[in-house]
């Protein structure tokens, strides 16, 4: 069993955890806070105030950070001066709340979104990615997705996406241009859920890939929304490890400074009026022997 430690507690919901420039980076949900602190939890830092609810995060190549703000719709970039300013309106291109992201070398952004009203209960419905270029030009690039949500990207120009509610992880190349091509299941955890009511799909997936990180080895953590624990996944579909948690485990990245800290956002659930009432998330990380590979 790897040794589990906590390094921030007293937080609200964390999502998005980010290694940059030496330092950990998390968005936490109902404080409205971009929040960053060094690897054991030390040098706290308030880097940015959301009041639309923060949740993906990535860098320009100029350094620039981009975060989505979920509640009002947009991508914000936030300016040397620490402004934040909208980067793109993304409202007329969702159908439920725009959520993680990963942004390529290039500058460009691939936001997936719910797709359906989740903390309302609504049906469960596919949703789209998109893609948002470092001007602001928002464009689709998928549909039919099952609540995209954690994504990486390879060394090698592949985009990974964990589809929450479709058991399954997708794959696309990513073009000189930026368009997508060649989409294929990369990992399969059971069949699309056939029922649209929310309880009944969410009792048919066997794993609910959440957030996610790379690793040199071409293998994926992933946290399991559901089950309280992360699973390293080989293409395909092999679990290599399940690391259990002991609570709800909502999104994962490798960092530190050799790359082989396990950063883990944990939380008891994701029920936004339990958490808004409440500071019990944390932080939390592990070793590992394989380090971090790709983007973010």
């Amino acid at each position: 069993m790897r040794q589990i430690s906590t390094i921030l507690d007293g937080l609200s919901y964390l999502e998005c955890p980010r290694w940059h420039e030496g330092r950990i980076w998390v968005s936490d949900f109902y404080t409205h806070q971009v929040l960053s602190a060094r690897d054991d939890g030390s040098d706290l830092r308030v880097e940015a105030e959301v009041p639309g609810r923060p949740s993906g995060l990535g860098w320009l190549p100029d350094g620039r950070l981009l975060v989505v703000s979920q509640h009002d719709e947009r991508l914000l970039r936030r300016e040397p001066d620490g402004s934040l300013v909208t980067h793109a309106d993304l409202s007329a291109h969702v159908t439920g709340e725009p959520n993680d992201m990963v942004v390529d070398q290039q500058g460009r952004a691939f936001v997936g979104d719910f797709g359906f009203d989740l903390m309302a209960g609504a049906p469960v419905a596919p949703a789209v990615l998109l893609r948002v270029d470092p001007d602001g030009v928002v464009t689709q690039v998928a549909d039919d997705m099952w609540f995209p949500n954690g994504s990486v990207i390879t060394d090698d120009g592949t985009l990974l996406v964990d589809e929450t509610f479709g058991n399954r992880i997708t794959a696309f190349d990513i073009g000189a241009d930026g368009t997508l091509a060649n989409r294929r299941v990369w990992a399969s955890f059971g069949a699309l859920p056939t029922d649209r009511d929310l309880q009944a799909a969410l009792g048919q997936l066997v794993v609910a890939p959440d957030g996610c990180g790379l690793d040199a080895e071409g293998a994926l953590w992933v946290a399991d929304a559901l089950a309280g624990r992360v699973l390293r996944i080989r293409r395909g579909g092999e679990v290599l490890e399940e690391l259990p948690v002991g609570t709800g485990v909502f999104a994962c990245m490798l960092g530190g400074e050799d790359g082989r800290t396990l950063f883990l956002c944990t939380a008891p659930d994701f029920d936004r009026t339990a958490r808004r009432a409440a500071r019990e998330a944390h932080l939390r990380s592990c070793r590992v022997e394989v380090p971090h590979a790709g983007r973010p």
